[in-house]
């Protein structure tokens, strides 16, 4: 049984399960949607994730979180709450990543506003924030429609991030 964490007008947010390997591998096997990360994912790979995401969940009791097309069940991509080290501080990530083929729909816009609200009003947090590649044009605007601000750029990842930030 789906495990719901919360919807939208349009989305499901729910767990992520080791079912959902071949959905995910759409998203990384595409080197356009995996563009500013540092590689596509093969299967062994994209299992390694689901896991990481399951301990995220047993250990925070948030993660990513498959985004499902509330009327058709489809799969849309994944978002959610994730903890990341930023300069050796743990903090509270909103974290997106949807199937190229839905890009523009705005249902990363969607997901991550709701996961926004999650994060201030059930979760209790004071900020969260978005780690985004500095050429990723289309994920920081997603991070400002749902009113982050760019708050610094670090090195991480072996890259130039831009840390957006929204507080409560």
């Amino acid at each position: 049984m789906k495990q719901i964490i919360l919807s939208t007008e349009r989305l499901i947010l729910r767990k992520m399960t080791r079912g959902d390997a071949e959905n995910l591998l759409e998203i990384f096997s595409d080197p356009k949607a995996m563009e500013y990360y540092p590689s596509t994912k093969d299967k062994q790979q994209t299992f390694a994730w689901i896991d990481w995401t399951l301990e995220n969940y047993e250990k925070h009791e948030v993660g990513l979180w498959v985004a499902e097309d509330k009327q058709t069940g489809e799969f849309l991509g994944q978002c959610g709450i994730i903890p990341q080290e930023v300069e050796r501080s743990s903090e509270m990530e909103i974290g997106y990543l949807f199937k190229r083929r839905v890009w523009g729909n705005g249902y990363a816009t969607e997901a991550a506003a709701a996961c926004k609200r999650y994060g201030f009003e059930e979760l209790r947090h004071a900020k969260l924030i978005s780690l985004i590649d500095v050429n990723n044009t289309p994920s920081r605007k997603v991070a400002e429609r749902i009113g982050m601000t760019l708050e610094k750029n670090i090195h991480k990842w072996g890259k130039e991030i831009d840390v957006y930030a929204v507080h409560q």
